[in-house]
């Protein structure tokens, strides 16, 4: 009974919090930009193209996983749609730094070791899966799934625009 209650506690917060992260991306809520402001980032500051298309993938990754996640549906799933958009978040935003205080890793690293702790062991006996006898095939979900999500960050660095190169200021003034 511990290690199901565990596991649902677990689901509870990393899925609810995935579920919040996505609709700040796509709806503006708890805090977020919404939709347009956070494509103008992805554009922008991270340089994924198409910008509307990555922004849309990782709300709904993000949401749509954190949800799976929360109910214990279709394991590994949910936990994939967690780990990818964090992987990505880490390589493009948080590199180079662990910890949260200083934009580091550190936050997003705890969301993947927790989603990767259920998709190895399963959402536990409060689950959807549970109640319904769902199980998805094992381990081969989970290694095809983080083939995926490989795949999919590969796509997303290649396409990346070109960094803008440094624009060069000339001293205008003039010697007395």
């Amino acid at each position: 009974m511990s290690y199901d209650l565990g596991m649902l506690i677990l689901r509870l917060v990393v899925g609810g919090l995935m579920i919040g992260h996505g609709s700040q991306k796509l709806f503006g809520w708890f805090g977020g930009h919404g939709l347009a402001a956070t494509s103008a980032y992805f554009g922008s500051q991270l340089r994924l193209r198409p910008a509307g298309f990555w922004t849309l993938l990782a709300g709904l990754t993000e949401a749509g996983g954190g949800l799976l996640l929360v109910l214990g549906l279709l394991s590994p799933l949910g936990s994939l749609g967690v780990i990818a958009p964090m992987l990505i978040a880490i390589i493009l935003v948080h590199w180079g730094h662990l910890w949260a205080i200083e934009n580091g890793i550190e936050y997003d690293l705890v969301l993947i070791a927790s989603a990767l702790a259920v998709a190895l062991v399963g959402p536990g006996a409060y689950s959807l899966d549970a109640a319904f006898g769902i199980a998805l095939p094992e381990p081969a979900t989970l290694l095809i799934g983080l083939v995926l999500v490989i795949v999919g960050l590969v796509v997303a660095l290649v396409t990346r625009a070109p960094v803008a190169p440094a624009t060069v200021q000339q001293d205008t003034r003039t010697a007395a």
